[in-house]
């Protein structure tokens, strides 16, 4: 009889590390799911602790094992993906020094000022404009502006994907993929862009940065044996490069070809399309070459929150619904969902601004900030809950209309994330770009996107796109738009358009104000 064979696919997200099982057919036999916290000391600060990271992966290897009833002998690979400019300081033995900077950390808005002054070439991949805080090397400079101690003290600087790979293998590896995403690094130019970095003081870095740069699905190493024994794994376990959790989430959807969009939603949204031409304008990031498939060009045009905005709302104004949603064991999702259906397009002259952590694209603006405009004492609670949903809509429909402006053109999108697990929230994005949405069987995408490398690493399939042809499969229902509602979204999503032009000087002010009061209530304490 045959050996039944497995692959593990680990995503580390924003809230949490999941841990799946595949079958080499893309079935899930087996999922762990463990959380850990982040830690906000600051407006705009974001930080995790690596150590939380390891207990946690632990925990969900072995839940999904258990799940899955699998044995350590049937497991031929691994890969894996985290959150990307999730930035580690670390020893040579990959003991952190302080707890890492979230991807959506935006302390270094004034580094990121100060790099995107000096116009480097390497500022291509944000389009010629401003840099965002949340990218590594803004990140970097920060800390060794403000805390040289630990960046001096640093033998290395990770990646939250190498230090994973580091744990698992023990080799000190960077991915393609990371790095060409969120490091400027550039494959087709010689690699790491030493001018860039000594322009804007980096020049220190690149001892501490991983020389060894590997592709998305090479086999890296085996896991030590001292891992396999606290994983309940096997010793040499093959473990594929990882990288980005979006980005191995747009492989788990199988747009791994240009023709098609990719939206991946979570915390935030991102929208990815490949090119074979090389674009760089001031609406999109990148383009990023070999950052997924060789030989292709990324483009990707993101918000900073969507689903994070919807949770905010949740956590705060929702808590009455909690005992209602358990006693029709359901979620409080399920109930606003039910609620805002019965508000028509447009929420009744409700337009919001998604920018509660900033705004990544176009406007690349670490200091904007959410806006709900249009209030009155009609509205309730169902009406701000779509709108906040429309407003995320309207902010992924620019993005989208930027991408067909340079080139990059579909009328079919692949979605995966949480925005997939309610109809109106893809309905309402359907209606609102006027584009057809696929959504996988398996919504864990970037976990599948990972078995997929992991089967690759193990030799079950020789590349990527013959491992999609066998792994990725899509939901007979296909999310086409209302045409009715399309025409009337559209004059609220061009005042939604036009809404950052009028009101970001306004808000930068503001965002100021509550910064001074916060460094002068830092003074008080100390």
């Amino acid at each position: 009889m045959t050996k039944k064979e497995f692959v593990i696919g680990i995503d580390a997200g924003t809230e949490s590390v999941r841990v799946g099982i595949y079958d080499l057919q893309g079935r899930q036999v087996g999922l762990g799911i463990t959380g850990y916290q982040t830690y906000h000391p600051r407006p705009g600060w974001a930080e995790q602790d690596p150590n939380e990271w390891w207990s946690a992966l632990v925990n969900s290897v072995k839940q999904a094992m258990n799940y899955a009833g699998a044995t350590s002998d049937q497991i031929i690979g691994l890969g894996l993906d985290t959150t990307c400019a999730t930035l580690v300081l670390c020893r040579n033995d990959g003991t952190p020094l302080r707890r890492a900077l979230l991807w959506m950390d935006i302390r270094s808005h004034q580094e990121a000022d100060f790099i995107s002054s000096t116009r480097e070439d390497a500022l291509k991949f944000n389009g010629y404009g401003k840099v965002s805080p949340e990218w590594m090397v803004c990140k970097a400079l920060w800390l060794k502006r403000n805390e040289p101690e630990h960046y001096e003290s640093a033998n290395k600087i990770m990646d939250f994907s190498d230090w994973y790979t580091f744990r698992l293998t023990g080799r000190h590896t960077g991915s393609v993929s990371t790095t060409t995403y969120r490091w400027h690094y550039n494959p087709e130019e010689g690699g790491v862009p030493k001018r860039f970095y000594e322009a804007i003081g980096l020049g220190d870095i690149f001892e501490k940065l991983p020389s060894d740069l590997c592709n998305l699905g090479e086999h890296i190493g085996g896991l030590t044996r001292e891992v396999a024994e606290e994983l309940g794994l096997r010793e040499g376990t093959p473990v594929a490069q990882g990288g980005v959790d979006a980005l191995n989430g747009i492989i788990g959807l199988g747009v791994t070809k240009p023709g098609k969009l990719a939206l991946i939603t979570g915390s935030s949204h991102n929208v990815y399309g490949l090119t074979t031409q090389s674009i760089h304008r001031k609406e999109i990031l990148g383009t990023f070459p070999n950052a997924l498939i060789p030989g292709y060009n990324l483009a990707e045009a993101g918000q900073s929150s969507s689903g994070s905005t919807i949770k905010w709302f949740r956590t705060n104004f929702c808590k009455d619904l909690e005992p209602i949603a358990n006693q029709k064991n359901g979620s409080v999702y399920d109930l606003l969902n039910d609620e805002a259906s019965q508000i028509p397009p447009g929420s009744e002259g409700l337009i919001v601004l998604d920018y509660w952590q900033g705004n990544r694209s176009p406007h690349v603006d670490p200091n904007a900030r959410g806006l709900i405009s249009g209030l009155t004492l009609k509205h309730g609670r169902a009406h701000i809950y779509r709108a906040i949903i429309e407003g995320i809509a309207y902010g992924t429909d620019y993005n989208i209309r930027n991408l067909r402006e340079s080139g990059i053109s579909t009328n079919e999108v692949f979605a995966a994330g949480g925005a997939t697990h309610s109809k109106l929230f893809l309905q309402i994005h359907s209606d609102v770009s006027n584009i057809a949405i696929h959504v996988p069987e398996d919504n864990q995408v970037a976990c599948l996107g990972s078995a997929i490398l992991a089967s690759v690493a193990g030799s079950a399939y020789q590349n990527i796109d013959e491992a999609v042809s066998n792994m990725v499969k899509f939901k007979q229902e296909i999310i086409e738009p209302n045409q009715e509602n399309h025409e009337r979204y559209q004059l609220y999503a061009e005042q939604y358009r036009k809404a950052y032009p009028q009101f970001h000087q306004w808000m930068w002010e503001n965002t100021k104000i509550t910064q001074d009061q916060v460094k002068s209530q830092k003074q008080l304490v100390y």
